[in-house]
């Protein structure tokens, strides 16, 4: 019997169905961004981004926000961040006063500090104390303090019970002054236990003594109190140096003072403890005419 023939299926001997083409669409209209404007965007990011920018807009900030915190204080009266303290507008010469409670003092940094229109120009150093004690930081800090551009002079804490003259030999034998040093310091701050007559006494004997051999009137310094209790009227030819802290304004006539320490709590980069800070009396000119010729 003969084998059956077989059949193709309809389906399978059809030709396949061939997929249609879908045709991608092309937008005319649309385009990338043009040369320029991918410089332009790059520009942008890289100000943005850029350390600079930010440098400015902090600054604009803090600047702001200086502002916004003085809001309230005397404007003659306010405070300055760096040195920590408020300063006394209107007083174009600044400085300090050291001595061995100040350590060792980086007078570079010292130099280096400013803020707005605040900078260290000069700096009182302690040499001496009584008849015998020498301060132990006297000698690093008068020869580092010049070097570093800081104008300076020594000063001497007065001991009323002691001879006055022995006092002025023993300061004038530890402290070298040369040309372009402030005039010597004689520190006055306590009767110590004799009469205010005594103390002036002997203090008379010790600046007639400074004076006579350096050939420049000393300064006086003292508490703005103690002179007015036992100085006053007594030494006015003598250039005056008072303390008076923590006060918008000197409660003395503009022409009765020369510098005035107005704070015992100012920090200096440079230095590990406060300070006392001062300014000057007068301006540029006035303040080289005190300067030992």
């Amino acid at each position: 019997m003969p084998a059956p023939r077989k059949t193709s299926n309809s389906r399978s001997s059809a030709s396949p169905r061939k997929k249609p083409v879908v045709r991608k669409r092309t937008s005319k209209g649309k385009k990338g961004l043009s040369l320029e404007w991918k410089f332009a965007v790059a520009a942008l990011l890289l100000v943005l981004f850029s350390p600079f920018y930010y440098g400015y807009i902090i600054k604009g900030f803090s600047s702001s926000w200086r502002w916004i915190k003085d809001i309230g204080e005397d404007p003659g009266y306010r405070t300055y961040n760096s040195f920590n303290i408020k300063i006394p507008k209107g007083h174009l010469i600044h400085g300090i006063d050291v001595s061995y409670y100040q350590g060792k003092i980086d007078w570079k940094q010292v130099k280096a500090m400013e803020e707005d229109d605040v900078a260290v120009k000069f700096a009182f150093i302690k040499a001496t104390e009584g008849m015998f004690n020498v301060d132990p930081y006297f000698q690093r800090n008068w020869r580092e303090a010049p070097k570093a551009g800081i104008i300076c002079g020594a000063y001497h804490y007065f001991k009323p019970k002691k001879s006055g003259l022995w006092q002025a030999k023993f300061f004038l034998q530890t402290v070298k002054f040369e040309a372009g040093d402030l005039p010597p310091v004689v520190d006055i701050e306590e009767l110590n236990g004799i009469s205010s007559a005594e103390m002036r006494l002997e203090l008379q004997v010790f600046l007639t003594h400074i004076e006579k051999k350096t050939d420049v009137k000393p300064i006086i310094y003292t508490g703005l109190s103690f002179y007015k209790d036992y100085l006053k009227g007594y030494f006015d030819e003598y250039p005056l140096w008072v303390a008076h802290y923590h006060q918008p304004r000197l409660k003395m006539p503009a022409g009765d003072w020369h510098f005035w320490q107005h704070s015992d709590k100012a920090k200096i980069s440079g230095i590990n403890h406060v300070v006392d800070f001062n300014v000057f009396n007068g301006d540029s000119l006035k303040f080289d005419s005190m300067l030992i010729r």
